[in-house]
């Protein structure tokens, strides 16, 4: 029965590759099959075969159904990846942060983010300007200019403004403007200047004649001579003996809830 020899020490090699610690199962089965005589029992010799199959397919079994183990190094490894992809995320979103706020604190009212310059434009009498003007700095004008005006600083008007105007401090004296006025701080109509367009700033006071609204996050004053046609939303207002109003007031920005008042 030289047959089931071979065939017992080609399986056991077999099982030896395929299953770690399988020599333990050849070995036994080895043992068995070097104790064998010529007078071999056929199916003594196949039932064995059967049960060596069948333990080297549960070893099998055993060996999926368990769970993989990590050393400790590779455990440390996927931790300090996942603690550098954190990171990583942290970091850009930091980013992504930081520039919007660079980015809202760029623009202010319309007005460009640089230092106000201590440079003075002036525009004098005999000028006659048709375009855009943009100044760092402060402008006078005592010509006469037709188009938008932007600048840092204080824009002082003498003469006539016919376009939109956008700066850090307005004031019209004995002056004509017709367009919108936008400013950061403190608006001045003097005596004598009249303004066709809505005023917007954080503090006014009128003394001339305004044909718009005014929208004031502070206080206003309307002065004597003032006329006024337009509403006028503010925190405060202020209206002198003989000052003329053609419009509605209203204290939308004070600090005091007026319907609870009532309640």
């Amino acid at each position: 029965m030289g047959f089931f020899k071979e065939f017992k020490e080609d399986f056991s090699e077999a099982v030896d590759e395929l299953i770690p610690g399988g020599e333990d199962l050849a070995s036994e089965e080895s043992a068995q099959a070097s104790t064998m005589d010529s007078n071999v029992d056929v199916d003594s010799e196949l039932s064995k075969l059967d049960g060596l199959l069948e333990k080297a397919s549960k070893k099998v079994e055993e060996e999926q159904r368990a769970p993989k183990v990590t050393s400790s190094s590779d455990f440390v490894n996927e931790r300090n990846k996942k603690s550098a992809v954190n990171r990583l995320e942290e970091n850009s979103m930091d980013t992504n942060d930081n520039l919007e706020i660079e980015k809202a604190a760029s623009i202010v009212s319309g007005i460009d983010s640089q230092q106000v310059s201590d440079e003075n434009a002036v525009i004098t009498k005999g000028m006659r300007i048709t375009g855009d003007v943009e100044s760092v700095g402060s402008i006078d004008v005592e010509g006469i200019i037709n188009g938008n005006v932007k600048c840092n600083g204080k824009l002082t008007v003498t003469g006539n403004l016919f376009g939109n105007s956008m700066s850090s401090e307005f004031f019209a004296d004995n002056a004509k403007v017709e367009g919108e006025v936008s400013t950061t701080g403190t608006v001045k109509i003097g005596v004598g200047s009249v303004v066709v367009g809505n005023i917007s700033a954080t503090s006014a006071v009128i003394a001339g004649a305004v044909k718009g609204d005014i929208d004031v996050q502070g206080p206003v004053v309307v002065d004597t001579s003032a006329v006024v046609m337009g509403n006028i939303k503010s925190r405060s207002v202020q209206i002198n003996n003989g000052a003329v109003i053609e419009g509605f007031c209203s204290q939308a920005y004070a600090e005091i809830d007026v319907a609870s008042v009532f309640n």
